[in-house]
């Protein structure tokens, strides 16, 4: 058995869920915030077993869109002015980050 720990944009998440709901995957789905932009994501946490773990990551895969962003300047009021941006630039955001983890013991309560 394997954990699959997805961490997506929040704006993929509901989309997501319905997909791997359609195939039977159950998930559990925990709101965090992180990364460049501090902004929301979602974390899915699916419990799956090792024979699926290929279709659950090609669906993964297939609902979680990369998109261009603008962002704005960031002041660098009371922190450091190396990192200030001083124009809008465009990131890529979106996409998935996933870790997939053997699960030795698997209890339902």
């Amino acid at each position: 058995m394997k954990l699959i720990l997805a961490v997506v944009e929040d704006k993929d998440s509901n989309r997501l869920i319905d997909a791997l709901g359609g195939k039977d995957y159950k998930t559990t789905k925990l709101s965090t915030t992180g990364g460049f932009l501090k902004e929301g994501n979602t974390t899915l946490m699916i419990g799956c077993q090792d024979e699926s773990v290929d279709e659950a990551l090609a669906i993964i895969k297939d609902n979680s869109s990369q998109r261009e962003q603008m962002v704005a300047p960031i002041s660098p009021m009371g922190g450091n002015a190396d990192s200030y941006i001083p124009q809008p630039i465009n990131i890529e955001v979106g996409g998935a980050t996933v870790f997939v983890v053997p699960v030795e013991s698997f209890y339902q309560f």
